[in-house]
């Protein structure tokens, strides 16, 4: 998928007014999935993305077990938007790293995160 495409993709799934929206949308998401996920992965999910969207990725500090609530404060200072619409942005990104990567990366990303993530794999709504 090209850096277009993807950004196209998180503005229209999270029904965003401007790709300058979903550019911040999906840089504050990967960043903190960055600092949540470890050993490699960051670097591996990087590996299947446009380069201007991988390069969210590359500030890998090692997991830091956070919860998903936490994850979404995170996204929503970054993003400088609500926690309702971060959480909203971060499923909309995640659909789209989905459609964007290998089933195998994308089953790698999700075995490191706890059971309470899994809302943010669902569609955004």
């Amino acid at each position: 998928m090209q850096y277009s495409d993807f950004i196209g993709h998180v503005q229209h799934r999270a029904r965003l007014d401007s790709q300058n929206d979903a550019v911040r949308a999906t840089r504050a998401t990967l960043q903190t999935l960055a600092e949540r996920i470890g050993g490699g992965e960051p670097a591996d999910l990087a590996a299947q993305l446009p380069g201007e969207i991988g390069y969210y990725l590359t500030n890998d500090t090692g997991a830091d077990p956070f919860s998903v609530d936490e994850f979404i404060n995170r996204v929503s200072r970054r993003a400088e938007v609500e926690f309702a619409t971060a959480r909203n942005h971060a499923r909309a990104v995640f659909d789209v790293i989905r459609d964007a990567i290998s089933q195998g990366e994308f089953e790698d990303i999700r075995a490191q995160l706890p059971d309470d993530y899994r809302e943010l794999f669902e569609a955004p709504k």
